[in-house]
């Protein structure tokens, strides 16, 4: 199986030491953000556990106990955007997560980080100009360090728009500038430009339009063959594989205006306060309604021996 902690939270940028708990505990439970009463268990074996995917705008809190997570196959992605605090409150410095990522990179390799560049929007201070020079450094300084970039253009959510209100879409225009100048940068700093969701009117510059977090993605990074039941598109385009996430939404404290997993910062503040690093759960304790499930996991590898078999 596929472990998410990215969808929902910021689990390396604010709860790492959660994370290392349950790691040596060896198991974790995550509440059903749709069924309130409903928990689901989780064992955190290697054995069961193919990958584990982080997504974080800050992995620098998880680096004093990598260790602990060595035996697990990891795939990151790693946000680095222009925006300043006006726009992401309690993200650190673009040059210092940067350092944190050639950090996690010499530690796992190149194959096993991946840079992500979004969301895109653009106004008076975060021009066309200004995304061009912030992108053409950060892919500078990461040329030696990753394969690969993703990008994506702002959605307007009814939460972004309600906690983001003079923010806009990036016109067609717009998207086709930026993606031939990013797939020039790209290509100068051996980085692939990917993108997710988008369509494909950024193919003709030779962006890669298939998926971010796709099986055969994940094939790539642990450099193993995976047998997972093929399951329908999202959004009638979207292959990645995004379930079994053990964040919890209204979690982050990031701040970012454009956030589609927080409502508003009240709750987020609200939530914070229920959190108790040595819970099982991120966000609370067990109460005596509520029930929980053992989630059925299994590895997706294929074993080699298997195939050999087959073969003869």
């Amino acid at each position: 199986m596929i472990l998410n902690t990215g969808l929902r939270t910021d689990i390396p940028g604010f709860f790492s030491e959660w994370f290392y708990n349950r790691i040596d505990e060896g198991f974790l439970y995550v509440r059903n953000p749709y069924g309130k009463h409903q928990i689901y268990s989780y064992k955190l074996k290697a054995e069961l556990i193919d990958c584990i995917i982080f997504c974080t705008k800050n992995p620098k809190p998880m680096f004093k106990s990598l260790d602990k997570i060595s035996k697990f196959n990891q795939y990151w992605h790693i946000t680095i955007t222009p925006y300043e605090r006006e726009v992401e409150p309690n993200v650190p410095p673009v040059n210092e997560v940067i350092e944190s990522f050639k950090y996690l990179s010499e530690k796992l390799g190149k194959e096993k980080v991946s840079w992500r560049y979004d969301p895109i929007f653009i106004n008076e201070k975060y021009t066309l100009d200004n995304h061009i020079e912030t992108f053409n450094h950060i892919a500078r300084s990461l040329s030696n360090y990753t394969t690969e970039v993703i990008i994506s253009f702002i959605d307007l959510y009814e939460k972004t728009k309600r906690n983001f209100p003079n923010v806009n879409t990036v016109n067609r225009e717009e998207r086709l500038e930026i993606g031939k100048e990013f797939a020039k940068i790209g290509n100068e700093n051996n980085i692939k430009v990917k993108t997710c969701v988008e369509g494909t009117e950024l193919e003709k510059f030779g962006i890669d339009s298939r998926g971010c977090m796709t099986k055969e993605v994940i094939e790539r990074v642990i450099n193993k063959k995976l047998n997972i039941p093929k399951e329908k598109a999202r959004n009638g385009q979207c292959y990645c594989l995004l379930n079994n996430d053990i964040g919890e939404y209204n979690t982050c404290n990031h701040g970012c205006l454009y956030c589609y997993a927080n409502a508003n910062k009240n709750l987020v503040k609200r939530n914070l306060k229920l959190h108790n690093p040595k819970s099982p759960l991120l966000i609370g304790d067990i109460k005596e309604s509520d029930e929980i499930k053992e989630m059925n996991q299994e590895s997706f590898i294929i074993n080699e021996k298997t195939i050999q078999t087959k073969l003869f």
